[in-house]
């Protein structure tokens, strides 16, 4: 029996825009497609999403495609799964399209070292800034030969579901950091392969993020969520899922 509220969305768990969303969220390494005078380049990038699914990269002044978004704001970057096999082409990607702009915003760069701690290094140093990217369309290459081209509207998840679970998304970090740190650890040795006293770091309508101080690791829901009380109930199966695991610890 489903908790009070609503529990998973209507959005189908096979379609091509909850695909590239799973994707994004999960990436930790990317490439950026940036361009100046006409001139394409493309370079490593390290991104993180916010919960309606913007891009975000911390970027150096002193970098060669700063130089070029603070020109161009059109660009692209194109994040990768695992292949199936030995053939790389069979790796799911997407390649995000849009609009880049820097932002200053304590709690966006908050939500990118979350995923990126290792960055506290040198993440306030004067020529680090965050850059937002607003998807305007995407291309997800499911494997070999399976390409979908995706709308804004495609992409996107429901913003009705984006706030309320960020306005509640405080609360889930501390009430399951604080009180269930056993099935934060279970979920995510699980997940990563790794024991360890992992942490929820955030939430979203899609999935959570869980940390080690050297690691984080993406957990996707088993759909699309809507409510505080559907990421509790997606919480329960994950715990009872990885404690059923041998692997798990």
């Amino acid at each position: 029996m489903r908790p009070e509220g609503e529990h998973i969305m209507a959005e189908p768990t096979d379609t091509p825009g909850w695909t590239a969303r799973k994707l994004l969220r999960a990436a930790r390494a990317g490439t950026l497609a940036s361009s100046a005078a006409g001139q394409p380049f493309a370079s490593l990038v390290t991104p993180a999403c916010t919960p309606d699914l913007s891009v975000l990269l911390l970027l150096s002044d002193l970098s060669e495609h700063t130089r070029h978004l603070r020109a161009e704001p059109r660009c692209a970057v194109l994040v990768t799964g695992a292949p199936e096999g030995p053939n790389p082409q069979t790796a799911p990607r997407v390649t995000v399209t849009g609009l880049a702009e820097p932002v200053d915003d304590a709690a966006l760069k908050a939500r990118w070292l979350a995923v990126h701690p290792y960055a506290a290094l040198y993440a306030d140093f004067a020529d680090f800034h965050l850059w937002r990217i607003a998807p305007l369309g995407a291309l997800l290459v499911g494997g070999f030969a399976r390409a979908n081209r995706l709308r804004r509207a495609d992409l996107a998840p429901d913003p009705d579901a984006v706030a309320a679970i960020a306005a509640a998304e405080g609360a889930i970090l501390g009430h399951c950091n604080a009180d269930h740190a056993d099935a934060m650890a279970a979920i995510g040795t699980a997940a990563a392969g790794q024991p360890g006293a992992w942490r929820m770091v955030a939430a979203d309508a899609d999935g959570c993020d869980l940390a080690l101080p050297d690691r984080t690791v993406r957990v996707a829901w088993a759909a699309p969520v809507s409510s505080p009380a559907a990421v509790r109930a997606e919480l329960i199966r994950l715990a009872r899922t990885a404690r059923a695991d041998p692997a798990a610890g």
